[in-house]
Order: C-alpha cells, then sequence, then structure tokens
C-alpha cells in the first residue's frame, strides 16, 4: 500500500568504508518529483540530459556513486607482523639466556666449562648493565636478582614494543584494541 503524501522511500547511499579507496565517479542526473503532481509517489522520473546550465535549474538532482576497491594492506600487515616477531624473538632470546645462567649460578656450574663461560658472556652482554645492582653476600641471590630483573626488563620491553607498533602501524580493522564498548539499543 502506498500513501500518496509521503516521500518515497530511496534507496540507502552507500559511503566509502574504512580502508577502500575512491576508484571512479559517476554523475547522473534525475528530474526532482513534484509531490503535487499526479504520478505515482515511487515512480523515478526519465533522466534529464546534460546542459551547460543545469546548476540553475532546480528540477534537475545530481547524484554520485561511488565505486570502491580495497586498499592493499596485506604488505603493510605483513612486514609489521614480521617486525613484530623479530622483536618477540630476540626479546625471549635475551630472557631465556639470563634465565639458563641464573640456573646455571644456582646449580653450581663448573665455570670453565665452555658453554658456562659461553652463557656468562652473553648474558654480561644483555644484563642492561644491571650487574651489580644488588650485591647480597650469596653469589646465587645476586645473580637471581640482577639478571632475573633484566630477564623481566626485557619480557616487558617485548610486550610493550609489539603493542604499541602493531596499534601503530596496522590499519584499523587489523589492530589489537585496549577497550571495546559495544552498545545495543
Amino acid at each position: 500500500m502506498t500513501y500518496p503524501d509521503r516521500e518515497p522511500r530511496r534507496p540507502a547511499e552507500r559511503h566509502p568504508q574504512p580502508g577502500y579507496a575512491v576508484e571512479e565517479q559517476r554523475t547522473e542526473q534525475m528530474r526532482v518529483r513534484d509531490p503535487r503532481a499526479g504520478d505515482h509517489p515511487t515512480q523515478v522520473g526519465a533522466p534529464v540530459p546534460l546542459e551547460d546550465d543545469v546548476s540553475r535549474r532546480e528540477d534537475v538532482v545530481r547524484r554520485e556513486e561511488v565505486v570502491e576497491r580495497p586498499r592493499d594492506d596485506h604488505a603493510r600487515v605483513k612486514t609489521v607482523m614480521v617486525v613484530c616477531a623479530i622483536i618477540d624473538v630476540v626479546c625471549l632470546l635475551f630472557a631465556i639466556v639470563l634465565a639458563v645462567h641464573i640456573f646455571l649460578v644456582i646449580g653450581g656450574a663448573n665455570a670453565s666449562n665452555g658453554f658456562a663461560q659461553m652463557i656468562e658472556g652473553w648474558s654480561s652482554a644483555v644484563s642492561l648493565g644491571l650487574r651489580d645492582l644488588f650485591t647480597p653476600e650469596n653469589l646465587g641471590a645476586r645473580t637471581l636478582l640482577n639478571d632475573g630483573l633484566a630477564a623481566v626488563i626485557w619480557l616487558v620491553l617485548r610486550a610493550v614494543l609489539t603493542n604499541l607498533i602493531t596499534r601503530l602501524a596496522l590499519p584499523v580493522g587489523q589492530r589489537r584494541v585496549w577497550y571495546r564498548r559495544t552498545a545495543t539499543y
């Protein structure tokens, strides 16, 4: 059933979505329906030919159609994920080296062993200058506090860096969110 005193329903206009680039725009002209006319309210008038002086005519409306194509964000997402994976591996490797050094010192490993010397050298390089922060008498407690703190800092640094990089460098639809609120009405 139609109501002649009401406006006809128009199709929803398409707005460009985030992540899509505008590729082409077409313009066509349609005649504005006069509500006082006796035509059917849902009937669309015939297209009006383009003229030079169209802007002054009151019975012509311009309608634009936007054709969208998805942007290629795959390369950017892949690059960000590779960078975050490298950060994860490096920081975890440093934390593992520090944890192995703590285990070797507390376990009383032979300090002249090649593996123990290699771990000692690596752990001194990645200890972030915290080797002499705490100085208890016991060597195991000193190593646990100093290298343990350095390992925790590497893990926190890993989490902060990867989180910031993914939040800032990824496209909007791919980002992780800290807080998401959904409202239903």
